[in-house]
């Protein structure tokens, strides 16, 4: 059953050829095997495309291949999308163009021409809950008109295709540009300057949206709605208008239809990951579903207007004691879930310097400001602004005012107590904590390779090594963090990603508004003080007598432990294998290894057993201290300079 489909996956041409000559109603059977089940539904012709047999696709046309056949959903599993051999020939398309198939995505295009001619409908659904391919169409005509075929790819280019090729494409970009290792450097600094601004829309289109919003007239709602666009982005445009109260506002309005024309472009996104292992092996492809889900819950959060006026609120509480911050106050007696009501800010943008100093603004005094309340949203309150660029910051009565806070980054305490764990490791260059900071900052999701990683953050930690909190540059280490978690497979939160491109986004904003404001000095200072604050000598104190107290209650159990692996190792019950090559040299080194171990336990016994004698009341007494204690850390101290000469002379 089916073999015609398996001699086509194995690009086996002079297979198909003669199954054709046998029986040539072949070349429109439909896959019924249980697996793959990605084939599960589909014909052959489709099968090819997805595979890249262009050989095996003229032989198949040749022959009378359906160019229009599309998967019968009741043929497909469950929670399968249908889809036409034009929508998989387009697909192929960008699928080859992710890794510079260029050969391959010209085929593809000269095959959407073929298929046309041959009777493919470029108007039909592929189902009740996919688009017209028309929208497939509108891509491939984006990248023709970039030129994307015949020419090489740029890190420009790449950022114009994704803005011209919509909403979708642009969160996509902006989202690859935060995962390390994926993209060249160039490209993913290039994808950051990604923007989401559009062409307006009419204003009669915002008037019958907001009109189905609150099932009445706008004029019963407003005093007056200014039809002139203050911004417009691929989500959302924004307007001016006056309550009835005479208080001015904005309204924020949902683009209509922008959620489902994202949804479907997420589907043929999910479809075309399939199609990437004709191109690369699946260990080195990026898990791109994960990277959709990834995108489509901030979009889905951001196209949620209910929750930024929570996410507001929110925002508002923390801040509320700055006197330096604010945020817009929301109207949520006129707030939906596509309609955004707030206060009107009549200010000037951070990077509007001649118009903030003309009014008198110290620029440098609010550069200082706008760091510390970063630095205060990331490590203090954990919730933070995850895009914040000029046009989100703005000036108002000497206040800086937070705009747009529908996408905004969480960090736990963990998490944050994690971060500046690692800070400080990398500064001190411990790599036992910077450790212990990646993981707690990771989900392992399998096996993990401690000695690699081991190596992988000395690595890190050397191109830190000259790292002090004035030199050190905060992105750059999260870049780097994220990179060796990825490496071992260690998922990380969102949040780090977000955290990782505001510290970028703001260190670029202070360096075009106020060069002189160092955003890492403002970070390091924040650090001291809230170590500082943070700081006890009694809970440091406590903390280390509960630990050796721990310790020495473990340490009574090795003398029990080591009799009970003698008595396991004399019957026979254990095995220990040691592969030792070079005879003698070897085992002198293993014995000096082991003699230095155990120097080092009797210098932790004696330094515990002395911290314990010396808060008890024996005599003799020297100073109030128990004679046997001071005894014991001088022969502690005598033997751990001991033990320090030999490790020097043998360097």
């Amino acid at each position: 059953m089916n073999k015609l489909f398996k001699d086509i996956r194995h690009s086996d041409v002079d297979a198909v050829r003669a199954a054709i000559s046998k029986n040539i109603a072949v070349v429109n059977e439909v896959y019924t095997a249980k697996a793959p089940k990605k084939d599960i539904g589909q014909s052959p012709l489709q099968v090819a495309i997805k595979c890249g047999e262009f050989e095996i696709i003229e032989l198949l046309l040749e022959n009378g291949a359906d160019p229009d056949f599309m998967e019968n959903p009741e043929l497909v599993p469950p929670h399968s999308v249908c889809m036409s051999v034009l929508h998989d020939a387009i697909i192929g398309v960008f699928s080859s163009l992710c890794y510079e198939q260029y050969i391959s995505s010209e085929k593809y295009v000269n095959l959407i021409e073929v298929l046309l001619k041959k009777g493919a409908n470029p108007n039909r659904k592929t189902s009740s809950k996919v688009l017209p391919i028309g929208r497939l169409r509108e891509m491939v005509l984006v990248l023709r008109k970039h030129n994307v075929l015949t020419s090489d790819m740029t890190p420009e280019k790449l950022r114009l295709i994704l803005e011209d090729l919509g909403p979708t494409f642009v969160k996509l970009g902006q989202i690859l540009s935060l995962k390390p290792g994926f993209l060249p450097a160039d490209y993913a600094i290039e994808l950051t300057k990604l923007q989401t601004q559009a062409k307006p829309l009419d204003f009669s289109i915002i008037k019958d949206c907001l009109e189905k919003e609150y099932n009445k007239k706008i004029e019963d709602v407003f005093l007056d709605i200014d039809d002139h666009a203050l911004g417009s982005a691929s989500i959302a445009q924004v307007h001016k208008a006056t309550l009835k109260t005479g208080e001015k506002i904005v309204i924020k309005v949902q683009r209509p239809g922008i959620y489902e024309v994202m949804a479907k472009d997420i589907v043929l996104l999910k479809r075309a990951v399939s199609i990437l292992q004709v191109f690369k092996t699946s260990s080195s492809i990026l898990d791109f579903n994960a990277i959709l889900d990834e995108m489509w819950n901030i979009t889905k959060q951001e196209m949620d207007f209910m929750m930024e006026a929570e996410h507001i609120d929110e925002f508002k509480r923390l801040n509320s004691e700055d006197i330096f911050v604010d945020c817009p106050t929301v109207k949520h007696e006129l707030t939906t879930a596509r309609v955004l009501v707030m206060e009107y800010i009549d200010g000037h943008r951070i990077d509007e310097i001649s118009k903030l100093k003309a009014q008198g603004y110290n620029v440098e005094e609010l550069g200082i400001h706008l760091g510390k309340n970063y630095v205060k949203q990331i490590i203090e309150d954990g919730y933070f602004h995850a895009d914040p660029h000029p046009g989100n910051i703005w000036i108002k009565n000497g206040k800086i005012i937070w705009l747009d806070l529908g996408m905004m980054g969480r960090l736990s305490s963990k998490e944050r107590d994690a971060l500046k764990k690692a800070v400080y490791a990398l500064v001190q260059h411990d790599t036992y904590e910077m450790k212990n900071a990646i993981l707690t900052l990771g989900t392992v999701q399998g096996k993990l390779n401690h000695i690699q990683l081991y190596e992988d953050i000395d690595n890190l930690m050397n191109r830190y090594s000259n790292a002090n909190f004035q030199t050190l540059k905060l992105s750059e280490l999260a870049h780097d963090i994220i990179t060796v978690a990825r490496r071992h497979k260690l998922s990380i939160n969102p949040g780090l990603s977000m955290f990782a491109r505001g510290v970028v986004t703001i260190e670029s904003v202070l360096k075009i508004c106020c060069p002189n404001v160092n955003f890492i000095d403002i970070f390091a200072s924040y650090m001291r003080a809230d170590f500082k604050r943070n700081f006890s000598w009694k809970e440091e104190f406590t903390k280390f007598k509960r630990d050796s107290y721990l310790m020495l209650q473990k340490s009574m159990h090795i003398p029990e432990q080591l009799s009970d692996i003698l008595k396991m190792t004399m019957s026979g019950q254990t095995k220990v294998n040691l592969d030792l090559t070079g005879s003698e040299e070897p085992l002198r080194r293993l014995d000096k290894m082991i003699n230095k171990l155990i120097i080092g336990i009797i210098c932790s016994a004696l330094l515990l057993g002395s911290s314990i004698i010396c808060t008890t009341n024996m005599t003799p007494q020297i100073m109030e201290i128990p004679i046997l204690g001071v005894l014991g850390y001088l022969v502690a101290v005598f033997l751990s300079i001991r033990l320090m000469i030999n490790i020097f002379k043998e360097k």
